[in-house]
């Protein structure tokens, strides 16, 4: 397991949308938006109560996620903020970041941010094509995006992501070419880039099966990464995970978090989480959420991690080898460090697979160095497979 001493990662998720999504299997929409107040009350509570178990922890990175976290005021997020200084121990240097909607943001609410604490803003802009936000059911448009990033650079923000949705239905590559060039033209520190999931329920899904959109095409999923990979290196961004790629220095150190297989916790409605041992997750409706931390008090011992935790999996030795493989291989640079995971499970990583390691680096798919085992250039596009190669000889 991780050592105790490791810094946390705090997760807070904010299931409240701004507008339903097309593409997103679970939304809390505005009518719920008046339990706000109360939720945000909740959301201090489990924080108390993982906070007494934690022990004055160190936390280097918060994350506001969601859902649309923006549809809080700076006031919500500084009582969240003041909780976790209160319950643990959040480094002067950490990095806080919130998830935002184009349409929620102004420089007023921007400058708010700052004062109370967040110093990066991830900004869903998704496509600079007004056809596919319509078919995702945004609100908002490209001018909404540009005039978001411009207030929050007039607000002394420097560290922003965007993050961008490829292989739609009926998107094609000129398309595809025009939303990254935009996304660059806006300048981030960062950018997240993510091929879209068909999700079982979603609108989005319905429509494909009913053949009123078109399937979206593996060949053009693939050219649609490869040229984003070209267009972003040659811009001078770093690409360090699969989906990732930054300006040098910016990394996503919350993110970093999940691909190293490190503590985190999850907080609030629907959250997951990954601490004390196990994996864990709340429960999801937000009504039934903030009723289950009404009552009680940290000081009491329950067997559970808080009372909003719905389901807690302890993590056993090979539960944690498949997921440090499965994420780790996801760090196009850093990979598999050879040295930490034999300090972690007691063997090299190449020793304990060598039949598989050999194979993916003559398919020219693995660079195996003295130091790290990670994914080729051509292995990025086949990392599913690759992956596959060695989490399936584990037994769990």
């Amino acid at each position: 397991m991780p050592e105790k001493q490791t810094p946390l990662s705090i997760y807070i998720h904010i299931p409240f949308c701004s507008v339903r999504c097309s593409y997103c299997a679970f939304n809390t929409y505005t009518e719920l938006e008046h339990l706000i107040p109360t939720y945000v009350d909740a959301l201090c509570r489990e924080l108390a109560w993982l906070g007494r178990r934690a022990a004055g922890r160190r936390v280097h990175t918060v994350y506001f996620g969601g859902g649309t976290p923006s549809r809080l005021s700076p006031a919500h997020f500084e009582q969240v903020l003041q909780q976790i200084n209160d319950s643990f121990s959040i480094d002067d240097n950490a990095e806080i970041s919130l998830e935002a909607n184009p349409d929620d943001l102004n420089e007023t609410y921007f400058r708010r941010l700052k004062c109370v604490g967040f110093n990066r803003v991830s900004i869903g802009m998704q496509s600079a094509n007004a056809a596919i936000l319509r078919m995702f059911e945004r609100q908002h448009d490209l001018e909404a995006v540009e005039k978001a990033v411009r207030q929050a650079r007039r607000a002394r923000f420097d560290n922003i992501n965007l993050d961008l949705i490829f292989a739609s239905p009926a998107e094609t590559l000129a398309d595809w070419k025009k939303t990254v060039d935009t996304a660059l033209r806006f300048a981030p520190e960062h950018v997240s880039m993510y091929g879209l999931e068909l999700k079982g329920g979603t609108r989005l899904r319905q429509q494909v099966d009913a053949g009123e959109l078109p399937r979206p095409d593996d060949d053009d999923f693939a050219d649609m990464y490869e040229l984003a990979s070209e267009r972003l290196a040659a811009a001078s961004y770093e690409q360090y995970e699969i989906s990732s790629w930054c300006r040098p220095g910016y990394q996503c150190r919350h993110n970093l978090q999940y691909w190293r297989n490190l503590e985190y916790i999850g907080v609030g409605a629907g959250a997951h989480g990954f601490a004390f041992g196990c994996r864990y997750s709340t429960i999801t409706a937000p009504e039934r959420y903030i009723a289950a931390l009404s009552g009680g008090s940290p000081q009491e011992s329950k067997p559970k991690l808080t009372p909003a935790v719905a389901k807690a999996q302890p993590v056993n030795e090979a539960q944690e080898l498949y997921e440090t493989i499965m994420m780790g291989l996801r760090m196009t640079r850093e990979g598999i460090n050879r040295a930490g995971f034999k300090q972690r499970f007691g063997r090299d990583f190449v020793e304990m697979f060598p039949q598989a390691t050999e194979r993916m680096r003559a398919a020219a798919l693995l660079h195996v160095m003295p130091d790290r085992v990670c994914l080729s250039q051509s292995g990025r596009l086949l990392s599913n497979a690759v992956i596959r190669e060695f989490v399936d000889r584990i037994k769990i």
